[in-house]
């Protein structure tokens, strides 16, 4: 396939000519293709419909420990939850608490308990000049929305294929006491689909911050998302690391079962060592008797066990899995020898990054929009929605059908050339 950057700008302008036409046909079909977030397609959620049966008005609603899950108490999560949770996540059941549907939930109540009440005895943050957050980019939006609603000065952090630039990581947390945390998602990272190496890891683990209230926010909200049976990423288990690395407090770990059961009513948890459960217990006991035991006994009788969660995710995968190959063969087909953009082929997870040309980014979701496509807007993957290079666009597969999902990459694809096409001729 001939590159755009080779071809003289009479044949661009004729290549263009033929896009163009392509293009004009979209939008006039009148389509509406929705693919701006990773919500689970209607087939993937009639996955769990069996959990709304396990339950009912004569099932016995107690614990294995005799608690009646009806009523008030247990602060922290029934033990079978923590159990199946502690397993998904490769940690102890003691290091766990069990919260409401929501992981980005805890991580907002850390940063706020954080700020009004400062960490483990530490000055809340506050009462501080000056408060700083590391952000892996390209990363999660909703993280980024957490901190910059606190007022926290978010640094950017490039991405490298073992996951966050760990040079720069080291050297920024070990000067300067204003930074107070790292965002991470260490598997199938959103949106690029990074597995942090062991290595990558490691280092985390043995970081030397300056300042002592430094927490790594570690969301592991895709550990059991995985694409294929075989061919797997596997992720080191960070509290370890940090226990053996004599940093056993650096961690609040976070998952939950959002995309494994329903999105908006499944059961999420904090990972994290005893001195930090200690700290984060003093607010949760003010703020809730507990959450909803009726729901995390659901999920336990529903899946049983890690394999039943395993399982699960298998037919979650068969699922995803032709629309995530779907896109990549389109993309080898259609950019691939072009020189307008790249892109990982992700094992697991629920996104593509597309990185295109430098500049362009914008003008092409702004152009599949006019086509009838959403997609998350540029600049979304970045603090404060500034992507520096106008370059990363976030493709998220999973909720539009098959059949839908294919037109939708077709007019991406297209949008991607034209725009393309337009900055190379900028420079001939």
């Amino acid at each position: 396939m001939q590159s755009y950057q080779e071809m003289s700008k009479e044949e661009l302008l004729q290549e263009k000519a033929s896009l163009e036409a392509a293009y004009k046909n979209y939008a006039q079909s009148g389509l509406k293709l929705d693919m701006s977030r990773g919500k689970p397609s209607a087939e993937q959620l009639d996955l769990s419909m069996g959990m709304m049966d396990v339950l009912n008005s004569s099932t016995d609603l107690s614990c294995e420990d005799g608690t009646d899950c009806r009523n008030y108490g247990v602060l922290d999560g029934i033990q079978e939850a923590k159990v199946l949770l502690g397993d998904m996540i490769e940690c102890h059941p003691d290091n766990i608490i069990i919260y409401g549907n929501s992981s980005l939930n805890i991580m907002y109540d850390c940063i706020a308990r954080s700020m009004t009440h400062g960490v483990m005895g530490s000055t809340p943050w506050c009462k501080l000049d000056k408060v700083k957050f590391l952000c892996p980019v390209p990363g999660y939006d909703r993280h980024f929305a957490i901190t910059e609603y606190f007022g926290i000065e978010m640094i950017n952090v490039p991405m490298l294929p073992t996951g966050p630039d760990m040079d720069i990581v080291e050297e920024l947390v070990s000067k300067d006491d204003a930074i107070k945390g790292i965002w991470c998602v260490p598997k199938y990272s959103n949106p690029q689909g990074i597995t942090y190496s062991n290595e990558t890891v490691r280092r985390f683990a043995r970081l030397k911050p300056a300042a002592n209230d430094f927490r790594i926010y570690w969301d592991n909200a895709y550990g059991v998302h995985h694409l294929y049976d075989i061919d797997q990423d596997s992720l080191i288990e960070i509290l370890a690391e940090c226990k053996r690395a004599g940093n056993p407090d650096m961690v609040y770990k976070f998952c939950s079962t959002s995309k494994i059961s329903f999105p908006g009513s499944g059961v999420a948890a904090i990972a994290t060592s005893a001195n930090n459960l200690v700290d984060i217990k003093k607010q949760m006991k003010v703020a809730t008797i507990g959450h909803d035991k009726v729901n995390q006994l659901r999920h336990v009788r529903f899946f049983k066990d890690i394999h039943g969660i395993e399982e699960h995710m298998k037919k979650h995968a068969a699922i995803l899995r032709p629309k995530f190959e779907m896109i990549i063969n389109t993309f080898n087909e259609e950019l691939a020898g072009r020189e307008i953009g790249s892109w990982i082929t992700p094992k697991g997870g629920y996104f593509i990054a597309f990185e295109a040309l430098e500049g362009c980014a914008k003008e092409i979701v702004a152009k599949a929009k006019k086509a009838g496509v959403t997609m998350t807007p540029a600049g979304a993957p970045y603090p404060y929605g500034k992507d520096p290079k106008d370059s990363t666009i976030r493709i998220a597969p999973s909720y539009p059908t098959t059949e839908d999902l294919k037109m939708a990459t077709d007019i991406f694809v297209t949008c991607v050339k034209l725009v393309s096409i337009d900055k190379i001729l900028e420079s001939k």
